[in-house]
């Protein structure tokens, strides 16, 4: 993979859609040069007024649309409107008139899961990206981790981040994060951020930062240390094996197909009769219900109450709040709501919902790590903190290389959760001598990527 070695960075972004809009909204917080193309006007508008960006309108797969664009001086290209024919076309013409990368949003998953014999350089689309296989594959990374609200995998789960929110029965609510590490013999997780109920700001937080009840914690773990997290936030890591999937879109399609070929019991909702015929000749494994999801008395029909977990994964994000809502009573273990409006992600600990699931946001974080400069080959913002993990590969030119972590001068708003080395993951801790090739997990805030990323350069 291919990464950027310049901060500042022109841009393209084809279709301003949610995906398209969201990730012209981050990009254009990084100061880069951004050029929004779409066909309607009225949406253009709203990105203009709202956000640092040019726009044009047209056709993205059109050549003078894209010369208009000055797509022959443009360091990346990302096509991400609903049309594969439109992203595919797109990303070929750009890079026929010179774009340096590009990158095209596709809707069907099997073109990352069986591309044997399929050469996408060849036609100009240097990666794939699909929001709705991001988000399937973040479902069931939270699915096998229940008492965790989010979690994403470094280099396959050698080094796992893991949210949750702190109950009143967690051990160690009123402890220090040395007083929590010293529980058990050696070290296998390490908080790196935090956030307080009722409060906005993160905190990167030390060896003297006191872990309160209801605080959403975000933690670097290897998979030693998984078994002492669930220990420490006084829980049991719970068997899934009955799954409700409300709603029969991509998302869950895939989900329902993936989950069951892992043995798994599932149950997919979908309340258009046709839609639900086709899945059962698609889905063999999977039991399709035609019945309409909202009416608590039809799912309680179906042994609502005996599922482990329940997804609500329709095109409504109020029907999926809901729906989740009403799991929870239930007394089911998982709920998990995909939803499109990221204002929902500050109320999804309050009103009881375990996870919310955002596929623009999972998108952006994909394409994000293209633009960021230095050594980077993963990038994972936080949902609802003002913070972001990114790996860094330790270089022969890395102001890190042969330094104890202790002696480095790292900003205060940024911390070391871990290290992939020879394949294990570490946590590391004050005198671990950081080596050539290490993989560095570092969670930042904004104010402190610059200084973080100097280190690594």
């Amino acid at each position: 993979m291919v990464l950027f070695n310049a901060i500042f960075m022109k841009i393209i972004i084809a279709g301003a859609g949610e995906v398209g809009f969201h990730l012209a909204k981050l990009l254009s917080f990084e100061s880069q040069d951004i050029t929004l193309i779409d066909n309607n006007q009225s949406i253009l508008n709203i990105a203009e007024n709202q956000l640092d960006i040019k726009t044009i309108e047209g056709n993205s797969a059109s050549i003078s649309v894209l010369k208009e664009a000055n797509v022959e001086k443009s360091d990346l290209v990302v096509s991400l409107t609903t049309s594969e024919t439109t992203n595919f076309t797109t990303c070929f013409l750009a890079k026929q008139l010179g774009a340096k990368r590009t990158i095209a949003r596709i809707s069907n998953a099997e073109f990352l899961e069986n591309p044997i014999g399929i050469d996408f350089d060849s036609i100009g689309i240097d990666e794939l990206i699909s929001p709705e296989n991001l988000a399937a594959e973040e479902i069931k990374l939270l699915i096998n981790e229940s008492a965790f609200s989010t979690s994403h995998d470094f280099e396959h789960g050698i080094l796992k981040m893991m949210g949750v929110k702190l109950g009143k029965n967690a051990p160690f609510i009123g402890k220090s994060v040395m007083e929590a590490a010293a529980v058990f013999p050696g070290v296998h997780f390490m908080p790196i951020a935090l956030k307080r109920k009722d409060s906005e700001t993160t905190i990167i937080p030390r060896g003297n930062t006191i872990f309160l009840e209801c605080d959403q914690v975000y933690f670097i773990t290897n998979r030693k240390g998984l078994k002492e997290l669930y220990n420490l936030i006084g829980s049991v890591k719970q068997k899934i094996e009955n799954i409700m999937i409300l709603g029969a879109g991509r998302v869950s399609v895939k989900l329902a197909r993936d989950l069951s070929n892992e043995g798994l019991n599932v149950k997919l909702i979908e309340i258009n009769k046709e839609k639900a015929i086709g899945l059962a000749e698609l889905l063999p494994d999977v039991m399709i219900l035609n019945v309409d999801g909202r009416n608590v008395d039809l799912l309680e029909e179906e042994n609502l109450e005996n599922m482990d977990a329940f997804i609500a994964a329709t095109g409504n994000s109020e029907t999926n709040i809901m729906s989740c809502l009403m799991a929870k009573s239930k007394k089911i273990k998982k709920t998990i709501a995909l939803v499109e409006n990221m204002d929902y992600f500050n109320l999804s600990q309050s009103i009881g919902i375990d996870t919310l699931i955002n596929k623009k946001l999972l998108a952006a974080n994909d394409v994000f790590k293209f633009v960021r400069k230095g050594n980077i080959v993963e990038l994972a913002k936080l949902i609802d903190m003002n913070a972001e993990i990114v790996e860094f590969i330790v270089k022969e030119h890395s102001k890190v290389l042969n330094e104890k972590i202790v002696d480095l001068n790292f900003p205060l708003n940024a911390i070391i959760g871990g290290v992939i080395r020879g394949g294990k993951g570490i946590i590391a801790l004050g005198n671990f001598e950081i080596n050539l090739g290490d993989r560095v997990l570092v969670c930042s805030t904004p104010d402190g990527l610059k200084k973080v990323e100097s280190l690594f350069l």
